[in-house]
């Protein structure tokens, strides 16, 4: 491999696994969001050039959150409506040195990320900008990524963010984790940012992986820092127990070509036990609190999964009754698509077809390359394979991750042999 490729790559694994801290530290350096992801981008690209030349140092995330606050800086200092914040930014720079990323605080509670998550999820702001504000500035994604995952048009979702920002810098929403009697009116919103952030890393929207591991990393680093500042809030502790329990099976979702594996496929035995231990123990936890709600809820599902033995000892039933409860918390159509496969699988694949087809005159999935793909299934496991590989088409005209379009392609070419 070329030193060009080793350096690309190398940036890349920064911006993957940086991006987040780099962007939080300046904007509670310099307060200004846009100003922090400019200056965060300028860094990267300079990693580029000086990384060819001076090789890859032996910290990136320090490395880059010190140019890129070098960059904030001198921007500020050519700006005379930034003296405030440049006197500010200098003490603050004097005192820290650069990022340490093997050093941080034991309560969570100073880490800076944490504090942009509580940033973006000001109650001030609507909930589906506080996830996409957050996923945008603390994750890196982009714009077309997150439209993607919250299922809108990429102009809307530009909007939504330009909109979030601006009520940021309005009404001057202070860039810090909230007292303890302001934490339950974040929490919903925290937690969705978290929960989405997974999701990207476990199943991507687009790109040639189906997994992003550092978003999935990240995301269970934030669950444990929520679950330490808020140990007596049953849905932190459901949503760590999710987490651990979907991301036990994350090396068995791919092969070593990299080609998607289902769940019904996946080696058991190589589950990861410590994480299904832990999961199981944090949901039991958090249900003698005795406050059910959708995550708690899910890690139930997820347990039914992890815990069966084999894939045929699955309580499918137990999973269709618990979708049908967190169709209560989260009346979604994403839900009951998922209640669709558990009924299917429990009482038949008619039942499943029917409730799919009631999905599909309502329209509200009519994008979702999953609502095709799942008909598909079901009526390949029935025997109606001409019928299947025209579902599976419909489903390839949608789907965007170039693993799940693998994995769509092998199972039309089988319907159609057979």
């Amino acid at each position: 491999m070329s030193a060009t490729g080793t350096v690309e790559e190398a940036v890349a694994a920064a911006f993957r696994e940086e991006w987040g801290q780099v962007v939080a530290t300046l904007i509670r350096v310099t307060g200004d969001w846009d100003l922090a992801e400019e200056c965060a981008q300028d860094a990267f690209a300079q990693a580029l050039d000086r990384w060819r030349r001076d090789g890859v140092p032996r910290r990136p995330g320090a490395w880059l959150t010190t140019t890129a606050r070098n960059r904030a800086l001198d921007v500020l200092r050519r700006e005379q409506v930034g003296a405030a914040k440049l006197r500010e930014a200098a003490v603050l720079a004097r005192d820290e040195g650069p990022y340490d990323p093997d050093h941080e605080d034991d309560s969570g509670v100073e880490d800076d990320r944490l504090r942009l998550i509580f940033t973006c999820c000001h109650p001030a702001l609507p909930i589906e900008a506080r996830v996409a504000l957050t996923l945008r500035t603390f994750a890196g994604l982009t714009t077309p990524e997150i439209a993607r995952a919250f299922l809108v048009a990429e102009p809307t979702m530009a909007q939504r963010l330009v909109r979030a920002k601006r009520k940021i810098r309005n009404a001057g929403i202070p860039y810090r984790v909230p007292p303890a009697h302001l934490l339950p009116e974040r929490t919903t919103g925290v937690l969705g940012v978290v929960y989405l952030l997974f999701n990207e890393g476990y199943a991507a929207t687009s790109g040639a992986d189906l997994l992003r591991t550092n978003l999935c990393a990240e995301a269970i680093r934030l669950a444990r820092l929520l679950a330490r500042l808020m140990p007596d809030e049953p849905e932190v502790l459901g949503l760590l127990a999710l987490l651990l329990l979907h991301d036990a099976r994350q090396e068995t979702r791919v092969d070593a070509a990299g080609e998607l594996v289902t769940l019904e496929d996946q080696d058991r035995t190589a589950w990861d036990r410590a994480e299904i231990d832990e999961g199981t123990a944090l949901l039991e936890t958090a249900l003698r609190r005795g406050r059910p709600g959708p995550y708690q809820i899910q890690a139930a599902i997820a347990a039914c999964h992890t815990n069966a033995v084999t894939a045929e000892e699955t309580d499918w039933a137990d999973i269709a009754a618990l979708y049908r409860e967190l169709e209560r918390y989260v009346p979604s159509p994403v839900v009951r698509l998922n209640r669709a496969v558990a009924v299917a699988m429990a009482e038949g694949m008619e039942a499943g077809l029917v409730l799919l087809a009631e999905l599909e005159q309502e329209r509200e999935l009519a994008g979702y390359h999953l609502l095709p793909a799942t008909r598909a299934d079901l009526l390949r496991r029935s025997g109606h394979t001409a019928e299947a590989a025209q579902a599976y088409g419909r489903a390839l005209e949608l789907v965007e991750n170039e693993a799940e379009r693998r994995f769509l392609e092998k199972r039309l070419a089988e319907c159609r042999s057979a």
